[in-house]
C-alpha cells in the first residue's frame, strides 16, 4: 500500500515493513509457540521471507506494518496487518504476529492492535475489519474482545495441530462499534 504513516503509540511505533525486515521475520519462525498460534505447518526458507518482504511493499490490498517498542527503536517486536483489503466494500482483514513469546502480556499487540483499527479505520475508511484466531489462543481472544472485536461464527475443526482439532473462531468489527467505544 502506498503512503502509509509511521503510527506511533505510547509503548510502539508501527513502520511501513521493508525488505531489510525479512531476517527478523524469518528468525520469528524459530519460535513453535509462535507457529503453534498462527496454525503454521510448513516451513519457509530465508529466501522466501526475503521475497515476501521485497513484493509486499507497494501492494494495493494491503497495509504491512513492523511493531518497534519505543523503548528499543529499530528492533522489530512483530509485524501487524490489514490484507485482503476490499476497498468496493470498505473490508479487511487483520493480523497480528509478535515475534516471539517472550514479548506477550506487555500491551505491545493491545496498541498495535488499536493503531492498526484507527488506521483502517480513519485512514482507509473501512467500514469493516475482519479475522481469525484459533480456539487455543485465549490471549488473542481477550485483546481482541477488549478492543471490540465480536464473534461472528466459529468454522469448527479448522485445523489439525498435533492430532487435535482446533475451531477457528471469526471476529468483525464495524467501523461505528469502534467509533461508539472510543474517548
Amino acid at each position: 500500500m502506498h503512503d502509509q504513516p509511521v503510527l506511533t503509540g505510547a509503548l510502539v511505533r508501527l513502520r511501513p515493513l521493508v525488505a531489510d525486515d525479512a531476517a527478523d521475520m524469518f528468525a520469528s519462525l524459530a519460535d513453535q509457540e509462535i507457529m503453534r498460534l498462527t496454525g503454521t505447518h510448513g516451513t519457509l526458507t530465508l529466501e522466501q521471507v526475503q521475497t515476501h518482504c521485497e513484493q509486499v511493499p507497494g501492494r494495493a490490498d494491503r497495509a504491512d506494518y513492523i511493531i518497534e517498542s519505543i523503548e528499543n527503536p529499530g528492533m522489530a517486536q512483530g509485524e501487524v496487518v490489514l490484507n485482503e483489503i476490499d476497498f468496493d466494500n470498505h473490508i479487511a482483514s487483520f493480523r497480528i504476529s509478535l515475534y516471539g513469546s517472550d514479548r506477550f502480556s506487555k500491551g505491545m499487540g493491545t496498541e498495535a492492535t488499536r493503531l492498526m483499527l484507527n488506521f483502517g479505520f480513519d485512514i482507509l475508511n473501512l467500514h469493516k475489519i475482519e479475522l481469525e484466531v484459533y480456539a487455543f489462543n485465549p490471549r488473542a481472544l481477550r485483546v481482541y474482545r477488549k478492543v471490540g472485536f465480536v464473534e461472528e461464527g466459529i468454522r469448527r475443526d479448522a485445523l489439525l495441530w498435533e492430532g487435535e482439532r482446533v475451531d477457528a473462531i471469526m471476529m468483525g468489527l464495524l467501523r461505528t462499534e469502534y467509533r461508539a467505544q472510543r474517548p
